[in-house]
């Protein structure tokens, strides 16, 4: 199938855009690959200290024999369920690397913090920001150069991100991302999100709610809705940084195990073949178009349209929202998996998973096939299933297993993606509308201004939002939160706010949110209009918004706009930060140490990064 014709012209788009940056990226790729080897190019001072703690017999054969060194950059610790199975990782890896005529060291190790955990607290204040300590930490992992290429050991939500533009600036080394896999199904994501409804309208207790928390978050593994994490995986797929196939393999299994092995087996074939694929050149315009196909294909994670533009620009590519908006027109919509759907990461799996999303893709025109993969077969070896009989194996997805999960190209859910940039007076924001009924895709009605999160969860408990939606009548209520962005307070997201407002929704009322804050893979059933940029920090058009301006988010004509004369919105005096809430955040919880994030991050569709 020729490529189609809307995601040639984006890539190219990207490429015209890119092509400054990129070339001089890629001469700075090609300039580190073409050194010595590290145990070869340093002084004996600096290998002696390298390889000082490894026995005899392997300090001879990484210096003497010269067999390649491989580096783990490992996200370990077992706060987070998802990176648990980590800790045995590096033992499996280094002795598969031994068995293979190489060897293998933990690099290094970074932080990875569970929003599952920090949610709704201060510390989330840190989340966005962790990426960047990630991908820093990346960098100081590798800087020590003696490898000939790299592991990577995480999954969760800027965890991967971290790591990839940490890879990104060692673009020279080959590098390979190693997952864990989801945990098995537990408590139904919808059933969860009910408890949690019924407890925002207080009609059960903590003990009912924590009972089903931990019916759904209960073993080693990621979490099974399709959240940023999740979303991570599918993308690593996509852009042909796994091994095939192993992103939704349960954790602790035969298969899962072999997997990892396959994982340096595979990294070595690429540092010993012809054909060796620094990651700096693999991830080229057409692979970050593959991945923004794939998040558009199945309804992924809005952080991904923050996080895939920093990852972008640390290969030298400059992508954008109109980027997503322009494949989204296209791009169908093949999944529907928790929260835009009920089925799990486990039926999404049992289904036909990401090789069967792939495959349609790549079958419709809508990816590139002529990508490097870490794999010398390409992006089709993507589109098959790994098992594990006697050996490891990889079968062909075949037909949809559960077509209320997954659907072919010529009969999707939907024929356009499942993101919609939203653009007017009120500034550049993205909405997930792929969960949202289609009777809610534009809600016009009054505003109700609030300056945090607890402030609107204040509000619904005192029955103001109900009574407010009640006053409007036929129109509800748009709620807006904003000094939510990079700048204000780290751009946290804002899940504690989606039970109030379902409830208000579950009971015919029109709502709708609008924040220059984060709403991320939760991203649900009710209309949002997040990442609002310029943020009100940095003085965006959220700061000129009052109480009672009626708003109007428009999903199918892609607007977001207050409905304010023209001569009275241009006169308007935008509103402070409050002078308490300024003084307040940043404070506590080591969020004091990121005061420099906060003045130097950029805009979210600037990928909020911090370091250029």
């Amino acid at each position: 199938m020729p490529l189609n014709s809307v995601v040639a012209r984006v890539t190219d788009r990207i490429r015209e855009r890119s092509a400054s940056g990129r070339s001089r990226y890629l001469q700075l790729v090609d300039q580190m690959a073409a050194r010595d080897r590290g145990s070869d190019r340093l002084g004996c001072a600096n290998v002696a200290h390298a390889f000082a703690a490894l026995p005899a017999s392997d300090k001879f054969k990484v210096v003497a024999e010269r067999v390649p060194n491989l580096a783990i950059v490992n996200a370990y610790n077992d706060m987070l369920s998802a990176h648990a199975p980590y800790a045995r990782y590096p033992d499996v890896i280094k002795d598969e690397a031994q068995r293979n005529g190489a060897m293998a060291q933990v690099a290094g190790g970074v932080p990875a913090m569970c929003d599952g955990v920090t949610q709704g607290t201060p510390a989330m204040d840190l989340s966005l920001f962790s990426r960047d300590v990630i991908a820093m930490a990346t960098a100081v992992s590798l800087s020590h150069d003696v490898f000939d290429g790299a592991l990577m050991l995480g999954i969760c939500d800027k965890i991967v991100p971290g790591l990839l533009i940490g890879a990104l600036h060692f673009g020279h080394l080959p590098t390979v991302f190693v997952p864990g896999g989801p945990m098995p199904s537990g408590l139904s994501n919808s059933e969860k999100a009910k408890v949690r409804e019924l407890a925002a309208q207080g009609k059960v207790g903590r003990a009912e709610l924590l009972e089903a928390e931990e019916k759904a978050y209960h073993s080693p593994g990621t979490c099974t809705f399709y959240g940023t994490a999740n979303s991570n995986q599918m993308l690593m797929e996509a852009m042909g940084l796994h091994v095939p196939g192993a992103a939704f393999i349960n954790p602790g299994n035969e298969l899962r195990a072999e997997l990892t092995r396959e994982a340096v087996r595979t990294l070595l074939g690429n540092v010993k073949a012809r054909r060796f694929t620094p990651i700096g050149r693999q991830v080229d315009e057409r692979c970050i178009v593959n991945a923004m196909a794939a998040l558009l294909a199945t309804g992924g994670s809005t952080n991904h349209l923050i996080h895939w533009v920093a990852v972008a620009r640390s290969a030298g590519i400059t992508i954008d929202w109109d980027d997503f908006a322009e494949l989204s027109s296209v791009v169908p919509l093949l999944a529907r998996v928790y929260p835009n759907g009920q089925a799990d990461v486990n039926q999404f799996q049992a289904a036909g998973g990401p090789g069967f999303v792939i495959r349609e893709l790549l079958d419709a025109g809508l990816m590139h096939e002529d990508v490097l993969t870490v794999r010398e077969g390409g992006l089709r070896e993507y589109t098959r299933l790994p098992t594990f009989e006697g050996g490891l194996h990889w079968t062909p997805i075949g037909a949809s297993k559960d077509s209320g999960v997954v659907r072919p190209a010529s009969e999707p859910f939907s024929r356009t993606g499942g993101l919609k940039l939203l653009t007017g007076n009120l500034g550049r924001s993205v909405i997930k509308v792929s969960a949202v009924p289609d009777d809610r895709h534009v809600i016009e009605a009054p505003a109700r201004i609030f300056d945090t999160q607890e402030a609107l969860q204040r509000a619904f408990q005192a029955g103001e939002l109900e009574e407010a939606c009640r006053t409007n009548g036929a129109n509800g209520l748009v709620c807006v939160v904003r000094w939510q962005g990079p700048q204000a307070n780290g751009m946290p997201e804002l899940h504690k706010l989606t039970p109030s407002l379902s409830v208000l929704q579950g009971k015919g009322y029109r709502v709708a949110l609008v924040t220059d804050g984060r709403m991320s893979g939760a991203s649900g059933k009710v209309p949002a209009a997040i990442h609002v940029s310029p943020e009100a920090a940095a003085g965006g058009p959220l700061a000129l918004l009052q109480d009672g301006d009626v708003v109007r988010l428009d999903a199918v004509e892609g607007r977001l706009q207050a409905l304010v004369p023209h001569d009275q919105w241009i006169r308007r005096e935008p509103a402070r930060m409050p002078a308490a809430q300024r003084e307040s955040d940043g404070m506590g919880l080591g969020r004091e140490l990121f005061a420099a994030f906060r003045r130097n991050a950029a805009e979210a569709e600037e990928g909020a990064v911090t370091w250029q």
